[in-house]
């Protein structure tokens, strides 16, 4: 929770950098203001889908571990090889 919390105050700091820099007429600024807005943007995708994922499987873990297991076998049949 803290996490989401402070990927939103990040974007809302990026988001006031990327303005400060369109008001001055500073593209370093302005460049940087926007990275890190859309950094936090990504950032808060990320732990949604984790947190997601987490809900998820704790909910119903049987068809994660089949999942898990298939990934698991594609894995070692793809980077096994024979040799």
């Amino acid at each position: 929770m803290f996490e989401k919390a402070k990927d939103k105050a990040e974007e809302a700091v990026g988001a006031g950098q990327e303005q400060f820099g369109r008001a001055t007429d500073d593209s370093k600024t302005q460049f940087e203001g926007a990275v890190r807005k859309n950094l936090s943007q990504a950032s808060y995708a990320v732990n949604d889908a984790v947190d997601t994922i987490k809900s998820k499987t704790s909910d119903n873990p049987v068809p994660a571990l089949l999942v898990a297991a298939g990934v698991g076998f594609v894995l070692a049949k793809l980077l096994g090889g024979r040799h």
